[in-house]
């Protein structure tokens, strides 16, 4: 019956407990009981007691060898059962194979000098076993004060293993919170990251599509150089022209005077007051075609003055597009500068985060709240800088306004003055013509073509100043996408100084620059005049802004360099502690036990 029911219970993985006291079990029964301990996985307490398991030495070495290859099993009471020294050798024997009995009660046995002995030698290569009863079995009190001894130390051992154990499992849960947390920040590092992207990405393209438009003004101001250039050939041609009429004049005139001359030599006498009269026409002649060279002379001088005009204004234009492809390369290299900045700060947080204790959470939330507070007066004294600095702007549009108003008038005075003169000039060739009737068709032509010319020149001038508003609205271009640059340049900056600590210092940089550009800005609201070399201050200011980042990320690096020194401090003390847990638990008696055996 006992075989079937441990046969029964190899299977069963319910049962914790098994009482089979007083049941007077045999070879037939131990050897069960073996079988059953080398299947069975889930008893944990086995009584064993009035059996006389000791009376059958194959039965109970078959029971010694299911001990051993069990692993489960927990508290055995083997009291009573005729035990003798081969036993206990069996037992020891097991007890050295066994990782799991922490309770085993040989009371009331037979197992005397040699079986104790055994059982205390299987003792140094048993770590598990906390509790071994020896009463009423003949072995010596040394034996028995050795095997209490080596009792103290396993229970010792376990609790100390039992402590590291539950330490570990504390570090752990610890370590892995630390890690959500340090990924929460990471993941939301790279957001921001992300962000700053975007929005580098989109002032990218802002930037691109202004400077097509741009690109696309400066073609249109090439296509109208062009045409004016034309028209400077064509009025060059007609000039030509009339400079050849004039000589053909010339030419006629003098074969007028030889005409003359040879009718005053045939009729000396008889046209004597005639011929004094043609010298009188051919004085005011002559004065006639010096005073119409010298308007030549003045037309080919305000020709000159208009090619010089179109040289300057070209040079102007090149000068532009210069600014546009140096401006153009400043971005695209700031550009790639920031992505490699935002690479760089990407692995320096990744190194960061793998290195960081719960000792740095705390210097990390005052941190935070440092950074939090700095933020916020920074975002508000921009937001001020950014509302004065669109009130400046203002100023200055309704300035250029004005001026461009001046301007308009000025020049329609010109154009005024410049109809009468030509008025005047027309009522004097009208009091010529009806003097010199037959020479002055060509003249009136000639002054014609001159009229046209002048028409001509008229419109190049406006035309040329239609070109350099234009060329001024380009320029209020440059300088806004400039503005906006900084701008972004300084959202850059203060993005960056999130991360970092001083940023008490930097602001009072940042006011002091913001003081020298309201104090320039003023200068330009005052004086019009000195626009370039407020242009050259707002450069070296924007070159000292850099400067100042240079610095900033100098002592952003130090900081960092402080950060890795203060990491391989908390490092050189994680390994002094181990080395100080090594220590103790050498000092320890169950190290100085280990160590003496």
């Amino acid at each position: 019956g006992v075989k079937l029911l441990l046969h029964g219970l190899c299977s069963n993985t319910t049962v914790r407990s098994l009482d089979l006291k007083g049941n007077n079990l045999r070879t037939m029964g131990a050897e069960a009981l073996g079988k059953l301990l080398r299947q069975n996985k889930s008893i944990k307490s086995l009584i064993l007691e009035w059996n006389s398991l000791g009376l059958w030495e194959e039965g109970f070495s078959f029971f010694c060898q299911g001990l051993g290859a069990n692993n489960v099993l927990q508290q055995l009471d083997l009291r009573n059962n005729q035990i003798n020294h081969q036993g206990a050798g069996e037992l020891a024997m097991a007890l050295k194979q066994n990782a799991s009995l922490q309770e085993l009660d040989l009371r009331w046995n037979n197992i005397g000098l040699l079986g104790g002995r055994a059982l205390l030698n299987c003792l140094h290569s048993n770590k598990t076993l906390k509790r071994l009863e020896l009463a009423g079995n003949n072995v010596p009190s040394d034996i028995l004060k050795a095997v209490e001894q080596a009792m103290d130390h396993n229970q010792d051992r376990q609790t100390i293993l039992s402590e590291t154990q539950n330490r570990t499992y504390i570090l752990s849960k610890e370590v892995l919170s630390l890690k959500d947390e340090k990924t929460k920040q990471f993941l939301d590092l790279m957001d921001t990251i992300d962000k700053q992207r975007e929005e580098i990405s989109r002032s990218g393209r802002m930037s691109a599509a202004r400077v097509s438009q741009l690109q696309e003004a400066l073609d249109e101001q090439h296509s109208i150089m062009n045409s004016l250039k034309a028209k400077l050939q064509m009025t060059e041609a007609a000039l030509a022209l009339s400079e050849q009429k004039v000589h053909n004049l010339g030419e006629l005139l003098n074969a007028t005077k030889q005409e003359q001359t040879s009718m005053a030599e045939r009729h000396f006498m008889e046209l004597q007051q005639q011929k004094q009269e043609g010298a009188d026409q051919e004085g005011k002649l002559l004065r006639d075609l010096s005073a119409a060279s010298e308007k030549n002379l003045l037309l080919r001088n305000q020709v000159d003055e208009l090619e010089k005009k179109c040289k300057v204004q070209q040079d102007q234009l090149f000068q532009v597009k210069q600014d546009l492809a140096n401006t153009t390369a400043e971005l695209k290299l700031r550009a790639m500068q920031a992505e490699e900045r935002l690479e760089m700060e990407k692995r320096r947080f990744k190194q960061s985060l793998e290195d960081v204790e719960s000792l740095r959470l705390k210097e990390v939330d005052h941190m935070t709240q440092h950074i939090e507070a700095s933020e916020r007066s920074m975002q508000d004294r921009i937001q001020r800088l950014e509302a004065i600095r669109i009130a400046l702007e203002e100023e200055l549009s309704q300035v250029k306004a004005a001026a461009l108003t001046e301007r308009g008038q000025a020049e329609e005075e010109l154009i005024k003055v410049r109809n009468q003169a030509r008025l005047e000039e027309q009522q004097r060739l009208e009091h010529l013509e009806e003097k010199l009737r037959l020479i002055t068709e060509s003249r009136d032509e000639a002054q014609n073509c001159c009229l046209k010319q002048k028409q001509m020149v008229a419109e190049a001038q406006a035309k040329a100043n239609q070109l350099s508003l234009h060329a001024d609205g380009l320029r209020r271009r440059l300088e806004e996408l400039q503005q906006d640059l900084n701008s972004k340049e300084e959202e850059k900056v203060t993005e960056v100084n999130k991360v970092k600590v001083e940023l008490q210092e930097q602001i009072g940089h940042l006011q002091a620059e913001r003081t020298a550009q309201e104090g320039l800005r003023e200068k330009i609201a005052a004086l019009e005049r000195q626009l370039k070399a407020l242009s050259s201050s707002h450069h070296e200011a924007l070159l000292d802004k850099e400067g100042e980042i240079s610095m900033l990320l100098e002592k952003l690096r130090m900081k960092e360099a402080d950060i890795s020194r203060m990491r391989e401090e908390e490092a050189q003390r994680a390994s002094f502690l181990q080395n100080a847990i090594m220590a103790y638990v050498q000092g320890s008696p169950l190290g100085t036990h280990s160590s003496r055996k």
